[in-house]
């Protein structure tokens, strides 16, 4: 049995109640886990005061608090940790900003959207907001781009777990970013 059908069987005896499938799970998922969050932190500030490993513990911590887990697939706990990742980004971003009282905002390098123009760094509040208002209006691309490039994600596990062909991932993710690179140069 190979590690993401592993991953998948544990996620279903979790969800059925059997604690003891968490802790199996932990180490299985905890290397890919710490492995997006130090891409994470490359595409931030310098002198970031998170650590890969405080990024992967605070979303583990969110991710195993559900009352009733419902993750259908690696994929989905996984996209569901860089949402939460995200999350806790922006919310270290919030924080910082208001102790700066509007200095010292975090940026990030938005440096895969396609697009003949350089990108300029972006801050993540900005973003975040822009990925907000991308999801009133679009929640699919929304969450596909949040699954690519928060989540590192390919293409394939992201049409997977939100139930399209491929090529219809890889058109919203070109559309989103257009979109959000669009958005952010107005800023």
């Amino acid at each position: 049995m190979d590690k993401r059908d592993s991953v998948t069987r544990l996620l279903e005896k979790w969800k059925q109640g059997q604690q003891s499938a968490l802790n199996e799970l932990a180490p299985l998922v905890y290397a890919e886990l710490r492995r997006l969050a130090a891409g994470y932190l490359r595409r931030e500030r310098r002198g970031h005061t998170l650590q890969p490993t405080e990024l992967v513990d605070e979303a583990f911590v969110r991710l195993i608090r559900q009352a009733t887990p419902d993750y259908a697939n690696r994929s989905h706990f996984i996209a569901i940790a860089a949402g939460h990742m995200r999350q806790i980004l922006v919310d270290h971003a919030r924080r910082r900003r208001r102790v700066k009282r509007g200095g010292g905002a975090l940026t990030m390098s938005f440096d895969s959207v396609d697009v003949p123009v350089a990108a300029p760094p972006v801050d993540l509040l900005d973003l975040d907001a822009a990925m907000r208002e991308l999801a009133t209006f679009d929640a699919r691309k929304s969450a596909i781009i949040e699954m690519h490039f928060f989540g590192g994600m390919r293409f394939e596990e992201i049409a997977t777990v939100v139930g399209v062909h491929v090529n219809t991932v890889a058109r919203d993710v070109r559309l989103a970013r257009a979109w959000l690179f669009t958005r952010l140069s107005a800023r």
